[in-house]
């Protein structure tokens, strides 16, 4: 068949029996459990890596920039796209950079940054003639010109019986999940306040990007300990990282006014967009969701293999080391938990058990982006050595802090333990305790009292001022609505603003930068 024959690409996937596919799985998960067994999966060092996703936007090629079509959401050329060394992600606007494995310390931190900033400003500076702009952000809100962000998100063909979602990439794996009849398929909607669009396709979750650090475990069997601490963390990291409390203007109901839409609006939708999109409506707890604690490292794998499964895929073989479990490999592809676990490595002494965390929006720039990174690498180094309390928080409390996040942010009220073992809802004493086992934890690795305050500056100064990319974005709209100016205007203006400060601070800023501004 033609390479480009993408429909036939996705009849493939579909003609894979699930039956077949998952006894494949459970095969692999044994011999997984049995190399956890040898050992093969414990790594001495501490090893870090990032996911960072990005949207693209129309710029123009000048220091003049245009008010009226500027930031207005555009695709990426796939020849560009291949050229810069980033990857495909689910839509024609996306791109997601995937760095280079490093060790935890001085050294490995730096080079994560370095690299992301490399291969940045190379890509940005690809991108600039082409008329399109790289975009850090948790969710874009300016449709494509001459489109509205409904046909967009919505637009879909048939090509012989097989449903294609028009601005989607041609990954057939996508594709194949609005094919699937089974009762467990995606929702493929958007449900928030005054929010409710109904797709035939997954592609609605491409309104979203993240970033996603990864955390290695030095020994496999620690692996619960370090997860369960990863849960705990997760309410008030994503709280500290919100960003996106808009949905593009016109997928709001025809009957919201503004004041209920920012009244009733939550701080980080991007974790409902997920959860809508990728969740069946009834009859399952989800593929994307908050994950139970585990009890050992085997109960992990057999998580991810017992997982209900959405798409079974052509698996093939290669004679990397993990391709010796390449079908759970697959699976573990859509295994959507706000934190999961992953094992996997190119050679048997690569191999390892790590915690990839995904509650995080695409943040103002890169020092905050790499700010988390290295927050969560400090908490994940010093709160299981120090034997931190909070990890016999109650699984239901750390849930609710998640959630509460989701909605109202750093205004959310969280339950903690800090070190010394008592409970508190003061979210200055759980910040503080957060920072100071960051701050322990970078230190550790051999970072300096300077270099570990260098990273947790941009997430301190949120705290202090108490503004998250998400407050700061909903005052400005409020202001404005205030002002008389009409919500969608507002809600453009405030983007075309976040997309100029980040023009000037994407490399060599941070978001504290736009704080101190807005009092001068």
């Amino acid at each position: 068949m033609p390479d480009d024959d993408l429909a036939a690409r996705v009849e493939d996937v579909l003609a894979v029996d699930p039956e077949e596919f998952q006894s494949q799985v459970d095969a692999d998960a044994e011999t997984i459990k049995e190399e956890l067994a040898a050992g093969t999966f414990d790594n001495p060092q501490a090893i870090l890596g990032f996911e960072y996703e990005f949207y693209a936007v129309s710029e123009s090629d000048g220091d003049i920039q245009s008010d009226t079509d500027e930031c207005a959401l555009t695709r990426v050329p796939r020849r560009l796209l291949e050229f810069i060394g980033f990857e495909k992600e689910l839509g024609l606007h996306n791109a997601e950079m995937t760095t280079s494995p490093q060790p935890f310390n001085r050294h490995g931190l730096l080079a994560q940054e370095h690299e992301v900033l490399s291969r940045l400003q190379t890509a940005l500076d690809c991108t600039r003639p082409e008329g399109i702009r790289l975009v850090s952000d948790g969710l874009w809100t300016i449709p494509p010109e001459g489109e509205t962000s409904r046909e967009y998100l919505t637009d879909s063909v048939e090509d012989r019986g097989v449903r294609i979602a028009s601005n989607m990439s041609d990954s057939a794996r996508y594709h194949a999940m609005a094919n699937t009849d089974r009762g467990t398929a995606a929702g493929m909607r958007l449900d928030a306040p005054h929010i409710d669009l109904q797709a035939d396709t997954v592609f609605p979750e491409s309104l979203i990007t993240s970033i996603q650090p990864h955390y290695q475990v030095p020994h496999a069997a620690d692996l619960p300990t370090y997860f369960q601490y990863a849960i705990r963390v997760a309410g008030p990291l994503l709280a500290l990282g919100a960003n996106s409390p808009f949905f593009p203007p016109d997928l709001y109901d025809d009957d919201a006014s503004a004041e209920e839409i920012l009244a009733d609006g939550w701080m980080e939708h991007r974790i409902s967009v997920f959860e809508t999109v990728l969740n069946a409506r009834a009859d399952t707890v989800g593929k994307v969701r908050f994950p139970r604690d585990i009890d050992s490292v085997e109960q992990a794998v057999d998580r991810i293999a017992e997982d209900d499964t959405f798409v079974p895929m052509p698996v093939s073989e290669s004679d990397r080391f993990d391709d010796a479990f390449a079908h759970f490999r697959t699976k573990h592809g859509t295994y959507w938990r706000w934190v999961r676990p992953v094992f996997g490595g190119p050679t048997r002494s690569a191999a390892n058990a790590r915690i990839e965390f995904r509650p995080i929006p695409a943040q103002p720039t890169v020092t905050d982006s790499v700010a988390f990174q290295a927050v969560f690498a400090g908490l994940m180094d010093s709160l299981p050595r120090l034997e931190h309390p909070v990890h016999d928080l109650d699984w239901e409390l750390a849930h609710d802090n998640f959630y509460r996040a989701m909605r109202d942010g750093l205004d959310a009220e969280f339950t903690w333990i800090t070190n010394d073992g008592k409970e508190t809802s003061d979210t200055t004493a759980i910040f503080a305790d957060l920072f100071d086992h960051a701050e322990a934890g970078l230190k550790n690795r051999g970072l300096s009292d300077d270099e570990a305050a260098h990273y947790l500056y941009p997430l301190r100064m949120r705290v202090r001022q108490e503004t998250t990319p998400a407050s700061w974005k909903h005052e400005r709209v409020a202001n404005a609505v205030e002002d008389g100016v009409d919500f969608a205007d507002a809600v453009h203006a405030t983007q075309r603003e976040y997309v100029a400060n980040q023009r000037k601070t994407l490399l060599d800023g941070t978001f504290a930068d736009w704080l101190r501004q807005g009092r001068n």
